[in-house]
């Protein structure tokens, strides 16, 4: 089977999607934990009516996975837009060394 139109990924690119897989899953589940901390810490150190507590952790749980989700998927459409992207694109068209002039402009 002949494949056509496809490009090979360099082992370096390989190796740069997988930490950045890698980081946005610790991210994000950096952020979660946080926020279920935030939300339901007070029904895990206070002593709270049994429904204020279920509320607390079931919100808790729901926001954390939220965020987990939406940090996770931020940060790697993030990374396929640059990883897209030439290097002029990233910065808006300007040239990547300070102090000098786009010879266009």
């Amino acid at each position: 089977m002949e494949h056509t139109g496809t490009t090979r990924r360099t082992q370096a690119e390989r190796d740069a999607i997988t930490v950045e897989i890698g980081y946005a899953l610790c991210s994000a589940a950096f952020l979660g934990a946080l926020a279920f901390g935030v939300v339901a810490g007070p029904a895990l150190l206070f002593e709270l009516p049994h429904a204020v507590r279920r509320t607390l952790v079931v919100s808790g749980v729901c926001v954390a996975s939220v965020l987990f989700v939406v940090r996770a998927v931020s940060v790697l459409v993030r990374f396929g837009h640059e990883a897209g992207a030439g290097p002029r694109s990233r910065s808006g068209g300007q040239p990547s060394q300070p102090g000098r002039t786009n010879p266009d402009s």
